[in-house]
């Protein structure tokens, strides 16, 4: 009797997938925890107030439409480090720009959470509540790619435009939605 040959792995190269799937399974596990937190906390009804805002949704629009100008720092910024002729200083506003984008937008994300929750009363309340919990997803997603050695040179640009993509859609979703139908104010 002839013994079958056992099959040998062969290493393929990609030391580098079980390091991207767990930190996307993280940010898709922090997305969804983030979501089903909102959804069933009992929302407060508690107002985000900055002084100088006539409201909470004028106070989160303004602080949202903040993050959205940075969020295109970001863009403009984020592919000047990885060419020779960037000048020194993009590195350093790419960086930033996003440190301050993130900052800006969890006011917004907590009162978003705490006094409204994960809503579906309309198409673009419940497109705004996916894209609230996306965008922090994303966000662990790429922090964890960033920091380890030897990702796929695609990763960061993906990771980093589906973050973009998702402020975008939430500012579209709410700051300009609030703008076109209340009006420009303060």
């Amino acid at each position: 009797m002839t013994r079958s040959a056992v099959p040998v792995r062969t290493p393929t190269g990609d030391r580098w997938s079980g390091w991207l799937i767990g930190a996307i399974f993280a940010g898709c596990a922090t997305a969804l925890m983030l979501g089903v937190y909102a959804r069933v906390h009992h929302p407060t009804g508690a107002a985000l107030d900055l002084a100088g805002f006539s409201s909470a949704a004028y106070a989160k629009a303004w602080v949202a439409t903040f993050a959205a100008v940075l969020a295109l720092v970001q863009v403009g910024s984020g592919a000047r480090p990885h060419r020779t002729e960037a000048p020194a200083w993009t590195a350093p506003v790419h960086r930033w720009s996003g440190r301050v984008a993130l900052i800006v937008t969890v006011p917004v994300a907590v009162h978003c959470m705490y006094a409204l929750g994960f809503q579906w009363d309309g198409v673009r309340v419940l497109l705004h509540s996916v894209l609230g919990c996306l965008f922090y997803g994303a966000f662990v997603a790429k922090m964890l790619v960033l920091t380890r050695r030897g990702m796929p040179s695609w990763s960061i640009p993906v990771l980093g435009g589906l973050l973009f993509t998702a402020l975008a859609g939430l500012w579209l979703t709410s700051a300009l939605w609030l703008f076109t139908t209340k009006g420009l104010h303060l």
